[in-house]
């Protein structure tokens, strides 16, 4: 299963007093941080012409939990996090098709209940 997850994020004045040029190259040089290889791949959305609670959406999708947290951990050291730059609003963890897994599963009889 994927696993994915949509971090809502809320810009600083900080970043928007800064010239677009600057942006881009304090994003992409985090980005090469983080990201450093395919392990998790992110997607970014603008919000903030739609919602005044967040300003992005960004979507990272990694082949475990694991290889997200780490790719976060290296984020959270860049600028993005520390001036800030950026604010989280809410993280939200999911799994592509999850059902469609758990079916799959309860079907061969690989899922089964545990009492404690």
């Amino acid at each position: 299963m994927t696993f994915t997850a949509f971090v809502l994020l809320m810009t600083t004045p900080a970043w928007l007093a800064l010239p677009r040029a600057e942006r881009s190259g304090i994003a992409e040089a985090a980005f090469a941080t983080a990201f450093p290889d395919d392990t998790v791949r992110l997607r970014y959305f603008d919000a903030e012409a739609f919602s005044g609670r967040v300003s992005d959406v960004a979507m990272l999708q990694a082949a475990s939990p694991e290889a997200y947290y780490l790719a976060v951990e290296r984020l959270r050291d860049t600028p993005l996090f520390t001036v800030p730059y950026f604010r989280i609003v809410e993280i939200i963890p999911a799994f592509e098709d999850g059902f469609q897994a758990f079916e799959a599963r309860q079907d061969s009889g690989t899922v089964s209940a545990t009492r404690g």
